[in-house]
């Protein structure tokens, strides 16, 4: 079992944790197309067990859930409009919210095994389209009646707004006498808290009180339950007294035939008192009690809903929302956002990098040393060049920006809209921020996975960073393949890089099988942020360069300068002939700048000029090398800083497994691509 370092964190605790084989049991209940499976999908892990509920075709999913320090089963129940009178198939749902996976006596004669192979739930969370409240308020009436501890979650509330309904939420909860959280399940608001709710509800062991009936109704409900409050009775339906009631005073066809199977002494009785009061009611009970449950939540309706205008409740975030959070335009808007940090990176960091790095290497190039104490000296002095031409142009504007997106709010709309994405190759969306910023370097990306996920994600997030094309090899790209593959050439070398990647995170969910439990992402409001947090935040995010880069770009320096001093690049060459030459086809002089390019992939584009002896590479190379020349460089072992700080966050055997899972990429995939090439050429020819 791998070993994954983590941060030593000090939390209060306010009561015991639900983790292991305590983990909170909570069920999704509500009708279909409430946004029930869309929180589901929402907070799901990346393994969801799915099947079919006992003798049926209802579906049902289940997940792992991490709720701060908490953990919880999630089931998503099939739709469910009703409690009341269920046929069949319908009915299967309700005998788990009942009796979980241990049947009762009076239903242990219809099937041997039980609904689901899981426990009762210790927690309800009822998802109610807020556009439709008053339609589903009968729901929650009877879901009280459960004994179990119930959340509403009045999904939908956008949508409510732009019908003009305003729902007062305090209200509505006093009057239920539950919690009731505003969430609009698509967008990722009210998530968080819904299920911060549903734990503490769970830890409080607060359970609701079923709704009063009405005089005219209570007063068989009284009659009927001296009838029944048997203590044998109860034992065997094992169901709250509440419940139990409500079902024989509707005469509900399944509770009535195990009635009379198990205790057919007592239906005469409860018989007698339904005929009795069909004759006393204006209609029969069964019509009454309903009547009188949607009287109940029709007047509770009136009490906490108001229509007004659509332009008074309709306001600018929900317009931004429909760009960030929208299922098909969040994507567009997310890919704004890339297009605005590529311009940062390729744009305004080219003038900085002109501003600083570029004159420091003019004033630099003029030293030449010929002794060991002077190439000692311009070596390091290359390697603090080389560090301020990735820190002030590329990685300061860069990680600035992203803090400015993530404090703005900007960045966890991304996150959740990619969460799908993510899923798919086995991570959470919240790994959607080191992945942006790997694009200007891969250091603080994985310094980045710390803070947003923890154990097997952060090592799958942090191997598959290592393959995000940085600002260094993007600059590559575009320098050789723009110039020489054109606009097409260089869109198929990054297109390639986003397979690979895909490729590889299914392959290394397999490699680490252990299932991470779902995130809840919260989405927090927009807001304007303010500089000093921002500095902080920045600061923060790039001080692993001056304590873990620093020493190791000044040392690689040196010692490549030591070995190109000594004569001993020829050696490299050589040693290195078995891969340029013979796997990717390139001249045996590529060896030293391909080796020089984990010191820092640009010193690779100025020794490749230095090695074939001119800055006119395509007079040297065909297309088929520079693409295979590429494809290497992109994939193969980031630089020595990237591995610095992967030994930090994930330890020293996953970083050296990163090593030799880049260079093996990176071989067999420009081995491959080149393969193909030359066979195209060679058709073509």
């Amino acid at each position: 079992m791998p070993e994954y370092p983590e941060q030593m964190q000090t939390i209060p605790l306010h009561g015991p944790v639900f983790r292991g084989d305590d983990r909170v049991r909570i069920a999704l209940v509500g009708p279909p197309n409430s946004g029930k499976t869309t929180i589901f999908q929402a907070v799901a892990s990346t393994s969801v067990q799915t099947g079919e509920l006992a003798g049926t075709h209802k579906p049902y999913g289940e997940c792992t859930v991490q709720i701060g320090l908490d953990e919880a089963y999630l089931v998503d129940l099939p739709g469910i409009h009703s409690l009341r009178h269920l046929q069949g198939d319908d009915r299967e749902p309700l005998k788990y919210l009942l009796w979980g996976d241990a049947r009762p006596p009076v239903s242990r004669h219809e099937r041997s095994e039980p609904p689901v192979p899981f426990a009762r739930p210790d927690v309800l969370i009822q998802v109610i389209d807020a556009s439709m409240l008053e339609h589903n308020l009968e729901l929650t009436f009877e879901l009280t009646e459960l004994g179990l501890p119930v959340v509403v979650a009045l999904n939908m509330m956008d949508e409510a707004r732009r019908k003009g309904l305003s729902i007062d939420i305090d209200q509505l909860s006093e009057r239920l006498g539950v919690p009731v959280v505003s969430t609009v399940a698509l967008k990722g608001h009210g998530i968080t808290e819904v299920f911060d709710t549903a734990v503490r509800l769970v830890r409080q062991q607060v359970c609701p009180v079923p709704q009063p009936l009405s005089e005219h109704v209570g007063i068989w409900a009284g009659r009927l339950h001296a009838v029944i409050n048997k203590p044998e009775l109860h034992a065997a339906f094992r169901v709250p007294q509440a419940f139990l009631l409500m079902h024989l005073l509707e005469g509900d066809n399944y509770f009535m035939r195990e009635l009379q199977s198990h205790f057919p002494e007592c239906l005469p009785d409860v018989q007698a008192i339904q005929a009795e009061a069909d004759k006393a009611l204006p209609r029969p009970l069964a019509e009454e009690v309903a009547a009188d449950r949607h009287h109940r939540a029709a007047s509770l309706f009136q009490e906490v809903a108001t229509l007004s205008h659509r332009a008074e409740t309709v306001a600018w975030t929900d317009w931004l929302d429909a760009v960030f959070l929208h299922p098909r335009w969040g994507v567009v808007g997310s890919l704004g956002v890339f297009a605005m940090v590529l311009f940062m990176v390729f744009e305004v960091s080219t003038v900085l990098d002109q501003m600083t790095a570029v004159r420091l290497v003019d004033w630099v190039s003029g030293w030449r040393p010929e002794s060991i104490q002077g190439v000692i000296g311009r070596a390091v002095a290359d390697g603090l060049v080389g560090l301020v031409g990735i820190v002030v142009p590329y990685m300061l504007p860069l990680v600035l920006m992203l803090v400015v997106l993530e404090e703005s709010g900007v960045m966890q709309r991304i996150a959740f809209v990619v969460d799908r994405v993510f899923h798919r190759i086995g991570l959470h969306g919240k790994v959607a921020l080191p992945f942006l910023l790997g694009l200007g370097c891969n250091v603080p990306a994985i310094a980045a996975t710390r803070g947003v996920v923890s154990g097997r994600d952060r090592v799958v997030a942090s191997l598959l960073i290592a393959f995000v094309p940085c600002s260094a090899r993007s600059a590559i790209i575009l320098a050789l393949g723009g110039k020489y593959l054109g606009g097409l050439g260089v869109f198929g070398i990054f297109m390639l890089d986003l397979v690979i990647i895909a490729a590889l995170g299914r392959m290394l969910t397999r490699r680490y099988p252990e299932t991470s439990p779902g995130l809840i992402q919260e989405i927090p409001a927009y807001s304007v942020p303010t500089w000093r947090p921002l500095l902080l935040s920045t600061w923060k995010r790039t001080s692993d360069i001056l304590t873990i880069v620093t020493p190791l770009l000044v040392g690689g320096s040196i010692v490549l300068a030591l070995l190109q001093f000594f004569g001993a690049d020829a050696w490299i060459n050589a040693a290195l002939s078995p891969v340029t030459f013979w796997l990717l086809g390139l001249p045996v002089v590529l060896g030293v700048p391909i080796l020089f390019g984990v010191l820092r992939k640009e010193l690779s584009l100025l020794m490749i000029f230095q090695a074939l002896g001119t800055f006119e590479v395509g007079q040297v190379l065909d297309w088929v090398q520079i693409t295979t020349f590429l494809i290497f460089l992109t994939f193969y072992i980031p630089c020595i800083s990237t591995f610095a700080v992967m030994l930090k966050v994930i330890g020293r055997r996953e970083a050296l497994f990163s090593i030799v899972l880049s260079v093996g990429v990176a071989m067999v995939v420009a081995g491959v691509v080149r393969l193909g090439l030359e066979t195209i050429q060679l058709w073509s020819g």
